[in-house]
């Protein structure tokens, strides 16, 4: 698949470009390309979850990778989240990749934005280090070894 910003020729299935980092998600989808997600019940079972019944509320976070949790979704409520280690984070990253307070998505007039709260490892998003990034629908956050989608409806 040919990257839409630089022309590079990537693997099939990737969803950056290897060589600008271009989001290729718009190549890449396919019709009936769909991701299971899930979210813990009051059990602490995982139950499967509508991604649109889900996402139609708002912001949702959906781990696509990293430490077996795959297909979790977290919906974003309020005007501050945090992601982190410790056990009182909002959305808990279980993992010494993790800081215990990583980072924070916190809303601001123009929209939501994720910033780091000075992580060893660093916040990513798009693959790009960064400090606060106002989130766009698609967006890939990476927090350690954990890889999240943005998703806004």
């Amino acid at each position: 698949m040919h990257c839409p910003e630089c022309g590079f020729a990537n693997t099939e299935g990737a969803n950056y470009c290897q060589k600008c980092g271009a989001f290729l998600s718009e190549v890449a989808v396919k019709d009936g390309d769909t991701t299971a997600a899930y979210q813990l019940d009051e059990t602490g079972e995982l139950k499967p979850v509508d991604i649109e019944e889900v996402s139609g509320e708002g912001a949702t976070l959906a781990i696509r990778s990293g430490g077996g949790r795959a297909g979790e979704v977290f919906g974003v409520s309020g005007e501050r989240m945090t992601i982190g280690r410790s056990p009182d984070a909002e959305v808990f990253l279980d993992d010494v990749t993790v800081s215990r307070n990583h980072a924070l998505l916190v809303r601001r007039r123009d929209g939501l934005y994720v910033d780091d709260l000075g992580s060893l490892n660093g916040t990513y998003v798009n693959r790009r280090r960064i400090e606060s990034h106002h989130l766009q629908n698609g967006d890939e956050l990476q927090v350690g070894k954990y890889k999240l989608t943005f998703i806004e409806r």
